[in-house]
């Protein structure tokens, strides 16, 4: 009779020991979107300073390296020095680079919103419901122009979104870390 082994758990003893790091992850996730929920304007301000610590550093490595690289020095040199401009003005002018985040986007769903509805026109031979696609376009403009008209609703609205996204993913965090370390002690095999 052959030796039916058994089976393996999913979770390897190192992932069930350190459920705490999980749990801990998804609390400071937790934290982190209630305050952009309940702070919107400082939790902006962090995240513009934050990028441009992100840009300023990120474009003097860039330039460092432009240096070292003979063959690529011209753009990396021009990419470290567009990365050190974005990281001064997000420092000296949050608020402009907040407004032109939020323009971007504004212009990115216009532009998106008019290509999805022109695709659903060409496409109405073709396919089923492309009402869907329009509608989807016509929503995706009018999100544009009402983040371009409205800037100031639109970068709480953003915030806000980034917040719940937090808020959500910590949840899930914690509750997987609680699942982890269920598993991890139910799991083993005597």
């Amino acid at each position: 009779m052959a030796d039916v082994a058994q089976p393996q758990p999913m979770l390897s003893g190192v992932a069930s020991r350190l459920w705490w790091a999980l749990l801990l992850r998804g609390i400071a996730a937790v934290l982190f979107g209630l305050a952009a929920l309940f702070w919107p304007d400082e939790t902006l301000w962090v995240l513009i300073v934050l990028f441009g610590a992100y840009a300023l550093v990120g474009g003097i490595i860039t330039i460092v390296a432009g240096f070292a690289d003979a063959t690529r020095r011209w753009l990396l040199l021009t990419e470290g020095a567009l990365g050190v401009v974005a990281g001064l003005i997000a420092f000296f002018w949050p608020g402009l680079t907040a407004l032109v985040l939020l323009y971007v986007i504004a212009g990115w769903a216009i532009f998106t919103g008019v290509l999805e509805i022109m695709s659903a026109i060409s496409l109405r031979r073709e396919i089923d419901n492309e009402w869907m696609m329009i509608l989807g376009g016509a929503l995706s403009v009018l999100f544009g122009v009402i983040l371009a008209i409205l800037p100031g609703v639109g970068l709480l609205s953003l915030t806000w979104l980034i917040g719940l996204y937090a808020l959500i993913f910590g949840i899930a965090f914690i509750v997987l870390g609680f699942r982890v370390r269920g598993h991890g002690t139910s799991s083993r095999v005597t």
